[in-house]
């Protein structure tokens, strides 16, 4: 019975991410709508789920029996025996764009991270999940003003846009071994498209066709993750201490490149070469936390990746590119996961900050954003069934370095399913 139940929900849950995935190919909807995806591969995302999210980022270092914690493959291990885990989030995206000249806003809803996990053999675990690594969403308008041209062509607009995802399908699978240490391992598929496209509008009256140009990049390659926790427990106050590291491959991103360029009246370029040259990064990361019983938890990252030697072949845009940082820190409380009276005293509320130093260099500037974050997780039903709620506000750039001042606020969810397989009843 139980197993069928959590059949149902899953493909109740399957069935409503199609729909959410067809619905945001018919309409504008992006993974984000910033300046700075403009350049590279785009604005790469924080991973995690709204558990983590809540919490400033934090995972590397977090065992959690019940939620899915990706950050690290090795925390999977951590688990009830037995137990079949589910989680699947959306977000929802609003931006805050200052420049010298203009303000603009603009918000985007789209599909966050599938995640499954379920008991492999005693203290091992299998894990497969999607979810973004990078989005491309911007556009840019503006109107000619210098009259010679405006008198002999009229109105004459400059439009420049983008769209697209990189995503990544990752497959994985972890073990406890000498009591306390954790190993865990993903293989990893990043895929996906980036559409970049330039365009002149002219005035319908006027004698001259619009012009419009882009580069489409279809791109793939495999990938790895690597992970390790160690986990001291301390009976004598009931409390824990995890360590936890995890290291990225660097791939280069393999695929083809589609450029064009067309009037109304006719197609004058149409080019496909496979000669994309788009090298990610590897990553290394470090973190710890320190948890008392199931009241309340504290943790810290550190990430870092050396993009200097990147290359990105994206047309028109030069930057350079910088070692990337984030600082992060967050923690969680719960007052009273067991009290029967009181709903709110078995919420876990969650509360983090972060420092991230982007890859992406401007003037001499890198971009750089903070933010805090704020958190919770509803109880649902019974074993673990809960929703998760993250919120995220911050800053990316400052108009003092002669960059766009971008304020955002993240809204995610997270349907976090927890049931048990294979229980043997004694009455039916």
């Amino acid at each position: 019975m139980q197993q069928s139940r959590t059949l149902g929900i899953l493909i109740f849950t399957l069935a409503l991410l199609s729909t959410l995935g067809l619905g945001a190919q018919e309409t504008d909807a992006l993974g984000t709508y910033s300046p700075y995806s403009l350049y590279g591969i785009g604005e790469i995302e924080k991973q995690g789920t709204a558990l983590n999210l809540g919490m400033g980022g934090i995972g590397i270092g977090v065992r959690d029996n019940r939620f899915i914690n990706y950050v690290n493959p090795a925390a999977i291990t951590k688990r009830d025996t037995l137990a079949f885990m589910l989680d699947f989030g959306v977000n929802e995206k609003n931006f805050y764009n200052t420049d010298f000249k203009t303000t603009s806003a603009y918000n985007c809803f789209n599909m966050h991270n599938v995640a499954i996990t379920m008991p492999i053999y005693r203290k091992s675990a299998f894990i497969v999940g999607i979810t973004p690594f990078s989005n491309t969403g911007y556009k840019f308008e503006s109107t000619e003003t210098k009259d010679n041209l405006v008198s002999q062509m009229g109105d004459i607009k400059y439009q420049k846009y983008g769209t697209g995802s990189l995503n990544q399908l990752f497959v994985g699978a972890a073990f406890q071994f000498a009591k306390y240490f954790s190993f865990g391992a993903e293989g990893i598929y990043y895929f996906g498209s980036l559409n970049r496209r330039s365009n002149i509008i002219f005035n319908s009256t006027s004698s001259q066709n619009s012009i419009y140009t882009g580069w489409e990049y279809k791109v793939h390659c495999f990938s790895g993750k690597f992970g390790l926790q160690y986990e001291q427990p301390f009976k004598k106050n009931e409390s824990s201490l995890t360590v936890g590291v995890t290291y990225r491959l660097g791939n280069s991103l393999r695929g083809d490149i589609i450029r064009y360029a067309y009037t109304a009246n006719d197609t004058t370029l149409y080019q496909n070469a496979d000669n994309v040259k788009v090298k990610i990064a590897s990553e290394v990361a470090v973190g710890a936390s320190y948890r008392k019983n199931d009241k309340w938890m504290i943790g810290f990252d550190y990430l870092r990746q050396d993009w200097k030697a990147s290359t990105f072949n994206a047309p028109g845009v030069r930057f350079e590119p910088q070692v990337s940082q984030a600082f992060r820190t967050g923690f969680e409380i719960t007052p009273n996961r067991h009290d029967s009276r009181y709903y709110m005293k078995r919420v876990t509320y969650r509360g983090g900050a972060y420092f991230d130093k982007s890859y992406i260099s401007l003037n001499g500037h890198q971009v750089n954003s903070f933010g805090l974050t704020f958190g919770m997780s509803l109880p649902i039903y019974k074993w673990y069934n809960a929703v998760t709620l993250a919120v995220d506000l911050g800053q990316r750039g400052m108009k003092r370095d002669e960059l766009v001042r971008e304020r955002y606020v993240n809204f995610i969810i997270n349907i976090n399913l927890h049931d048990i397989w294979f229980i043997k009843y004694r009455y039916d």
